[in-house]
């Protein structure tokens, strides 16, 4: 069974099938936030998908994040650590690449187990 979470034309936020939670690239709605704040941001949107497809963020298993320029690297990291829960840290990428947008500074994508679903 595959079920689909805030579904449009080109994609879905989230899709929950064979016990897995594969999330879309996540980015920010106030791009005029620095890295940190930005991030924040993507970390909530993360938060409530996961809570949405059945799962949290101690079941992440692997996470990619893009970053629109490497400076930015220690500021992400900085929200990224209060974030993840103690021990629960997953398998993780993190490159430098343009974006959809200049304005965007972090996109973050994550793939986690379900729970529930």
């Amino acid at each position: 069974m595959i079920t689909r979470f805030d579904t449009k034309q080109r994609m879905s936020q989230a899709v929950a099938a064979g016990g897995f939670v594969f999330l879309a690239g996540q980015v920010a709605s106030d791009t005029e936030a620095d890295a940190c704040g930005q991030t924040r941001q993507i970390l909530a949107k993360i938060d409530a998908l996961l809570e949405k497809a059945g799962s949290g963020r101690e079941m992440m298993l692997s996470a990619n994040i893009w970053l629109g320029d490497m400076a930015d690297f220690a500021a992400m990291n900085a929200e990224w650590d209060a974030w993840v829960p103690q021990g629960h840290a997953p398998a993780r990428a993190t490159v430098q690449s343009s974006m959809a947008s200049p304005d965007y500074k972090v996109e973050i994508s994550v793939i986690a187990m379900a729970s529930t679903v």
